[in-house]
């Protein structure tokens, strides 16, 4: 893949930096303005290229920001004296300081924030008379001044879902001690000390979705980069103003925090096609500080072309990136801009950073350069005082008071105890609380055995059972021959069930199982609800439960979350270790088992298809219709309680087959993410493909509703979700009737829906051939 950056700035060069670390990108280009391009729209820009539009926004959908008033909006190419003059009364009046905002775009230089009065009134004059801002005045917006740290905000939108970047710190001011003339930036550093968890959980849920949310609702979808301005008061925090791009100097620091796992490109990608939350993004646990420098004489007037001597950086961890540079005819990098290079160092502590960033700097030498000598002050302030409030503390702190409560930890052993004793099967004891479990190989019947291990989690289905305020539990039904007589049904069964269905693939009884239990605030019943799932899971899969671990880290998760995972270890005898791709043949058949619904897997497309629908989990199930008897509107009637359904477990109906002395089942595999797609090709060998008729079962009103309501592609659903099969077994046809009786005697639905042909071509990599898709529309 090819990209193309507009731009020729120290922002662009930061870009192209992080995009060039993809895998997906062979060549980057970057060009300067003037070239046809993909961004916001020109009304969702009306964000940042009127304030009046956006304070209005702002007011509209109660985002908070500082007091204004709509009717001091001036025309300027209509300017009468009434309007002036009712403006200098207002100025007159107020009891507050005041900003004066020229409402269009004034290149980083229309606002004005007078110290008095008296300076309020000259702006003011500047402004509306005499015309210092031109066509950008042509709206005034005068509003409270608001006192307090300002911070950056970066997200990604793709039009929904809203991703913030690490927070940053700019210095506006052009010389040291916040002294001189506005500029475009002279140095930022991130994440912010100041922007503490609760303050950016704030900002998300009162400034950033809402944001996104209204422009959506207005009929003006944002995609792409908010930028958005925040000053921290005592009241929360407050906007400032929004712009509709990456900030510059902040994307230098924000993006050298970009994990190495992060492919910037993809997320991008992810955003512009309305995938944002398909795709993860993450970023190290470390600091960043950009220094600009800068040409003698910004931000007023300054000599262009001067030669830059550039020495060895000192530090792998530093970057210099070019903002108003170009190359001379003698191949020399001159000076062509006020801002001319910035330079960021990326360090675990934020003085390491700094300290990196201007052993940078000190690399690098032009004739009447300039750089500020404090960037970062703020916070090193803000660090110490932090300090300080902590050491003057006198009475000494507990483990309780970091938020980890060790007694309810015990309690909970307590509690879980007759659960987990309720698994206990010939190897286990079940006894949990001691520093490991145990099980004993030789009470079981193995005579060769191989061991078989799995672990898994329960990925973003989680998300739902959150939302729908039933995080412990989910709706109860007959499963697998198990008639619960409860109303719910434990998140804890989708987990044994992801983990003991890889284990089954390869022909392995499930033996033990542990579990992992992370949270921000240790809840004893819900957490004991979701022991209970794990317990019922493990009966249904033969395999008991031996210990686990349950985390509370107040840090990590917010009040209310948690994520699970999974260990699962199994044992089969040498001789029917699974797969045997040596006996697999042309005409083989290939059988599946039918699923319980979507399982665990595909869930962020689900999620995805419900926003653009305009659907929320609480509302009444479209595939699903309500008994006479029940009310539509009922929970177990909701898309959420569907969706939850949990992940069909096939042990018990498998092992009767795969334990006999004769093997007939060559191969398994268990449709999870990736699909048919991706999965069966797992358990193929190089010289053989599979044909797939996808005629052969029904495919279930949850696949076909996704399929309709998202306009996804019958390839797509095939490559992403299970479709109604959730394991498939390859066989030799002369056994497939008897696997079959076996199959449906225990409960499955199960039929042959293909079969195994030669590949006759090792370079196509197309493995699966779905036939007969048209039966899914």
């Amino acid at each position: 893949m090819k990209v193309l950056i507009v731009g020729n700035g120290g922002r662009e060069h930061a870009l192209a930096h992080a995009i060039s670390k993809s895998s997906s990108v062979s060549k980057i280009y970057v060009a300067p303005v003037g070239i046809p391009c993909f961004g916001p729209s020109e009304k969702a820009a009306m964000l940042e290229g009127s304030k009046a539009f956006s304070k209005d926004f702002m007011k509209k959908h109660n985002i908070p920001t500082a007091e204004y008033r709509v009717r001091l909006y001036l025309l300027l190419n209509n300017l009468e004296a009434s309007d002036y003059n009712e403006a200098k009364e207002y100025i007159e009046k107020v009891d507050h300081r005041v900003v004066i905002k020229a409402s269009g775009l004034a290149a980083g230089k229309g606002v004005l924030i007078p110290e008095n009065t008296q300076e309020a009134l000259q702006g003011l004059k500047e402004i509306m008379v005499d015309k210092i801002f031109d066509d950008a005045g042509s709206q005034v917006v005068i509003e409270e001044y608001l006192d307090g740290e300002e911070i950056s905000v970066l997200a990604l939108s793709d039009g929904y879902t809203v991703i913030q970047l690490p927070s940053a710190q700019d210095h506006k001011r052009a010389f040291d001690g916040d002294q001189g003339l506005n500029t475009g930036g002279m140095g930022t550093y991130a994440p912010a000390p100041v922007a503490t968890p609760e303050i950016l959980s704030e900002i998300q849920k009162t400034v950033l979705q809402p944001t996104i949310d209204g422009m959506r609702k207005d009929g003006v979808p944002f995609v792409g980069c908010l930028f958005t301005g925040f000053m921290i008061t005592n009241k929360g925090p407050k906007v400032i103003e929004y712009n509709c791009r990456f900030g510059d100097p902040e994307i230098e620091s924000v993006l050298s925090l970009l994990s190495d796992s992060t492919d910037f490109y993809q997320v991008c990608l992810a955003a512009a096609e309305g995938r944002l939350d398909s795709v993860s993004i993450e970023f190290k646990n470390s600091y960043a500080t950009t220094v600009i420098i800068a040409s003698g004489g910004y931000p007023s007037s300054y000599e262009k072309g001067k030669v830059i001597t550039f020495g060895e950086l000192p530090s792998s961890d530093i970057t210099v990136y070019h903002a108003g540079t170009q190359k001379s005819q003698d191949g020399s990098i001159v000076t062509s801009g006020g801002r001319v290079l910035a330079v960021t160092g990326v360090s675990e502590s934020l003085v390491g950073a700094i300290e990196k960033a201007y052993s940078g700097v000190k690399t690098i030498s032009f004739e009447n350069c300039f750089y500020r000598n404090d960037i970062g002050h703020r916070a090193l302030s803000k660090i110490k005082e932090m300090k300080l409030q902590a050491d003057s503390q006198s009475t000494g702190l507990t483990y309780s008071d970091s938020g980890v409560d060790i007694e309810k930890g015990n309690k909970l052993v307590d509690l879980i105890k007759p659960i987990v004793k309720s698994t206990k099967r010939p190897g286990t004891d079940s006894d949990i609380g001691g520093f490991g479990g145990i099980f004993d190989l030789k009470s079981t019947k193995f005579v060769d055995p191989i061991i078989v291990s799995a672990t898994d989690g329960v990925g973003t289905k989680l998300i739902i059972a959150q939302k729908m305020d039933i995080h412990d539990t989910v709706g109860y039904r007959s499963l697998n021959n198990f008639l619960f007589t409860y109303d719910l049904i434990y998140t804890g069964i989708d987990l044994v069930a992801m983990q003991v269905n890889d284990i089954i693939v390869q022909g392995a009884e499930p033996l033990f199982f542990l579990d992992y239990f992370a949270t921000g605030n240790l809840h004893l019943e819900n957490t004991t609800k979701f022991i209970s799932g794990v317990a019922q899971g493990c009966l249904m899969s033969g395999c008991g439960l031996i210990g686990g671990e349950t985390a509370e880290m107040p840090a990590l998760y917010q009040n209310g979350e948690y994520d699970v995972a999974g260990f699962a270890v199994g044992a089969v005898e040498r001789t029917h270790l699974l797969p045997k791709t040596e006996l697999i043949g042309a005409n083989d058949v290939v059988i599946g088992m039918g699923s319980s619904g979507i399982h665990s897997n595909g869930f962020s497309l689900v999620r995805k298809i419900l926003e653009k629908k305009g659907l929320d989990f609480k509302d009444a199930c479209p595939w699903k219709s309500a008994s006479d008897s029940s009310d539509p509107k009922s929970i177990e009637n909701s898309i959420g309680f569907e969706l939850l359904t949990p992940t069909k477990i096939y042990v018990k109906s498998l092992l009767p087959i795969l334990q006999q002395e004769q093997i007939k089942v060559k191969a398994l595999s268990h449709i999870t993410g990736g699909g048919f797609l991706d999965n069966i090709p797992r358990v193929l060998p190089k010289n053989y493909n599979v044909e797939i008729d996808a005629s052969k079962w029904t495919f279930p009103q949850v696949f076909k509703w996704l399929k309709n309501a998202g306009n996804v592609d019958s390839i797509e659903m095939a490559r992403t979700f299970n479709c109604g099969i959730g394991m498939v077994l390859i066989a030799d046809a002369s056994d497939a009737e008897d696997i079959l009786n076996t199959l449906k005697s225990n409960g499955e639905n199960a039929s042959v829906i293909g079969r195994i042909v030669p590949r006759n071509d090792l370079n196509d990599e197309t493995r699966v051939t779905m036939n007969n898709l048209s039966s899914w529309e």
